[in-house]
């Protein structure tokens, strides 16, 4: 895959993420390019890819359009997620991690620390957790070797809702927030704990009980449709409770 595909793929994702398109709408190369700035065929070839994703399909009358999600589907790929990181846990702390991921995952407990421990979070310390808390488990599948799982991986994070910074809590407080905040990052430190101490079935069990945050999080958002799309607008891709 060449850059300028690869960076339009990147882009196109993001958008969808993001909320930018609805369900049902369809996706057409010219305009789409013309959005991004690029020729036709790295948008073709990006489509093509995001369909092999499951985040588009097919539209009825040619071409591909956006596809709803299953609040179901999310909880798959949610508990997915959490089988796959808690293996790539588990490898870490049985075939021993690297002195450097060592070092770089403690700095994100550092990062994550002094955020989640101040009195009060603010709005600048929830976009600081997200950063740490996505490196986290960035350094974690990609220190674990394994490519395959690396690969599964990025296809669990085109689905929206399932990708790590879904960990997040998202309450109708901040104060609510930062205690749920201060849970996962217990965790955190558990892991790693885990994996120094070469705790292979307890790092599994820790990375696949840390992403029940996330379910409460999807069971959160399906209750409160509006509040969940205004913090996250990829939820406008799933069905809620009220939607067929």
């Amino acid at each position: 895959m060449d850059s300028q595909q690869s960076r339009v793929l990147v882009q196109l994702r993001d958008l969808i993420l993001k909320g930018e398109f609805v369900p049902g709408e369809r996706l057409a190369e010219i305009p789409l390019a013309e959005k991004l700035g690029a020729s036709r065929t790295p948008v073709r070839l990006a489509l093509a890819s995001l369909e092999h994703e499951g985040l588009i399909e097919p539209s009825p009358t040619g071409g591909y359009q956006m596809r709803r999600f299953t609040s179901q589907q999310i909880a798959d790929a949610i508990r997915v997620r959490g089988l796959i990181e808690g293996f790539a846990a588990r490898l870490l702390a049985e075939e021993g991690a690297p002195r450097q991921l060592l070092r770089e995952l403690h700095e994100c407990l550092e990062r994550g620390d002094q955020t989640v421990n101040k009195p009060t979070m603010e709005l600048d310390d929830y976009t600081a957790y997200v950063e740490a808390n996505d490196r986290f488990h960035q350094l974690i599948m990609d220190g674990c070797g394994n490519s395959v799982l690396r690969r599964i991986m990025d296809m669990l994070d085109a689905m929206p809702f399932a990708s790590p910074s879904s960990m997040l809590p998202m309450q109708s407080s901040m104060e609510e927030g930062q205690q749920w905040m201060r849970l996962a990052q217990r965790t955190h430190h558990a892991m790693v704990q885990a994996i120094e101490r070469g705790q292979g079935s307890r790092a599994q069990a820790l990375g696949e009980e840390h992403v029940e945050i996330a379910r409460m999080n999807l069971d959160y958002a399906l209750e409160r449709p509006e509040l969940a799309t205004r913090l996250m607008p990829g939820m406008r891709l799933v069905a809620t409770k009220n939607k067929a």
